[in-house]
């Protein structure tokens, strides 16, 4: 099943699923925060970030799939569903065609 942005061509990264390995570049001092508030909060560094990004990743995911329309938008897609505008003849065409996307 097609997304709505591969039609408009527009592609989105992927997660990989490979090892489940991530590797992160940080300064020394960046680390060492990262380290301390893990240590504070009594987690390791892995289960610190976790915590805090996976979250905010699901925020990111969703917003990114969600369409947000203004009322007057909501309303102009509303009257198009209840009295769609008719077909081109090129789509009359292409559907008797019986052409399919791949």
């Amino acid at each position: 099943m097609l997304h709505w942005r591969d039609y408009l061509g527009i592609s989105m990264p992927r997660a990989l699923t490979d090892n489940g390995r991530v590797e992160l570049r940080l300064r020394p001092e960046d680390k060492a925060t990262l380290t301390r508030a893990a240590s504070i909060k009594r987690l390791d560094l892995t289960g610190y970030i976790l915590r805090s990004m996976l979250p905010q990743a699901q925020a990111d995911i969703s917003e990114a799939e969600r369409l947000t329309l203004s009322e007057r938008d909501s309303l102009r897609v509303l009257a198009l569903l209840e009295n769609p505008p008719a077909a081109s003849a090129r789509l009359v065409r292409t559907a008797k065609a019986g052409f399919s996307l791949p």
